[in-house]
């Protein structure tokens, strides 16, 4: 799995004119997955991103969690994260995972999130949305479990 944490003031994902997840200050968490992940890469990143201390404390130092803060995700799946750009200039794609298995491991990383009484708002999986980021910081992080097990 490649994440990309961002630390926002504010998300939003719109689908046809319609939003479909808001969130106030959290994470909003763009989400790759490839054939390779499973349920373990699923479980280490829910368990990790919550806990990450991205926020300022009282005195300005990122000391905090999103835990900490009482912070909400906005999880946005997101295939192209697994694009190879190595050759040629279109993007290849060979590493996203299949929709159905992409579909059920981003609902579970999201089911995972919930468990721990966090807010996760989501994007409309495989649709064309138009994701508004207000990043705060700015903030942001690549996690990728491959890197992870190095």
């Amino acid at each position: 799995m490649r994440i990309v944490v961002q630390r926002v003031t504010s998300g939003e994902v719109i689908v046809k004119d319609q939003t479909v997840g808001q969130i106030e200050q959290g994470l909003v968490l763009l989400v790759g997955i490839s054939h390779e992940d499973t349920t373990a890469d699923v479980k280490s990143l829910a368990e990790k991103i919550p806990n990450l201390r991205i926020f300022e404390d009282r005195e300005g130092k990122m000391n905090l969690s999103l835990i900490d803060i009482g912070g909400a995700i906005l999880s946005v799946s997101q295939f192209t994260l697994h694009g190879d750009c190595r050759k040629g200039r279109r993007p290849n794609f060979m590493s996203a995972a299949k929709p159905e298995k992409a579909q059920e491991l981003y609902e579970e990383f999201n089911s995972r999130l919930r468990d721990k009484g966090i807010q996760v708002e989501t994007g409309k999986f495989g649709a064309l949305m138009d994701v508004r980021i207000h990043n705060n910081g700015p903030v942001t992080l690549i996690l990728d479990t491959v890197e992870m097990k190095k």
